[in-house]
């Protein structure tokens, strides 16, 4: 009799260590993935480099904010190189990624460059409905894998028409669609100072070449950097004009200013403004509930 009963609790007690361990899945599943990201902290999350299965376990974790650096192809002067606004945004999305765990998916390389012209070789451009387009297309997809928010970290000046709309195509939507456009030179107003310093239209100029000079020496020729000085022409003007009608070769500011340590103190700056707001962004819900298709009538 005793056998029986122990038999009887013993087979109890497994069933309900069973129960306890179904139970207790998702959260193990949950636990399993910070852990990872932890053992991830020295290392962007690079959307690209994860498997499905692992998306999907960011999902599972509460993970619902990603990371678009979005850049151009276009001439940048005679010093730099033509990647520099996608490397910039790239390499700003990958280290605010290492503060803060946030994905950071593929750069868009293309972006709306027409202003720069056909007078320097090298320019790649979009037209601006291509990059609504694709801006929109990539978050579709991103909404249907369970991530509904969206930075868009924007490295040249001339996308942020464009992404605006796009963000806004984005809220017409998708009523749990959240997107937002972070110009990489007005993050904060401490950055906005850096690189208006030396021009108010400014493109390759003393802040993207410093920041060039200390995170992608690559893409710089500092022989090139003295002589490649060239004012701003724009103040005062009614209308917006192309660059080949405002510069001379490409520049405006003055790239001679660059040093390589203003640059490194820039791109601090950067990671850390941009990272407080992807914090921010995380745990931030409308003021209101009220449905984008919802109408009082």
């Amino acid at each position: 009799m005793g056998s029986v009963r122990s038999q009887t609790e013993n087979s109890l007690k497994e069933s309900a260590n069973r129960n306890h361990r179904v139970n207790r899945g998702p959260e193990k599943r949950r636990r399993k993935t910070v852990l990872k990201m932890k053992s991830r902290a020295s290392r962007p999350l690079l959307w690209e480099t994860l498997t499905w299965e692992e998306i999907g376990e960011l999902r599972a974790a509460g993970i619902d904010l990603c990371l678009l650096p979005v850049g151009a192809t276009e001439q940048h002067g005679p010093h730099l190189g033509v990647g520099m606004d996608s490397r910039n945004a790239t390499l700003l999305c990958q280290a605010v990624s290492r503060e803060t765990g946030a994905p950071v998916l593929p750069t868009l390389s293309y972006g709306c460059s027409l202003g720069h012209s056909h007078r320097w070789p090298g320019t790649l451009s979009l037209s601006p409905q291509l990059l609504i387009d694709t801006v929109v297309a990539i978050f579709d997809w991103l909404h249907g894998s369970g991530f509904h928010r969206l930075l868009l970290v924007n490295g040249h000046v001339g996308n942020a028409a464009p992404l605006r709309c796009a963000v806004d195509v984005i809220r017409s939507r998708w009523d749990d669609g959240l997107a937002r456009v972070c110009n990489l030179g007005e993050i904060s107003p401490r950055v906005r100072a850096e690189f208006f310093a030396d021009a108010e239209d400014w493109h390759a100029n003393a802040a993207e070449t410093s920041l060039m000079l200390a995170l992608a020496p690559d893409l710089v020729r500092p022989d090139k950097i003295t002589a490649a000085d060239d004012e701003d022409r724009t103040a005062g003007l009614v209308f917006p004009h192309p660059v080949n009608r405002t510069s001379r070769n490409g520049v405006t500011g003055f790239p001679s200013r660059a040093t390589r340590a203003a640059g490194e103190r820039l791109f601090r700056n950067l990671v850390e403004d941009l990272a407080s707001l992807v914090r921010r962004a995380r745990a931030e819900q409308p003021p209101l509930e009220h449905s984008y298709f919802e109408s009082r009538a």
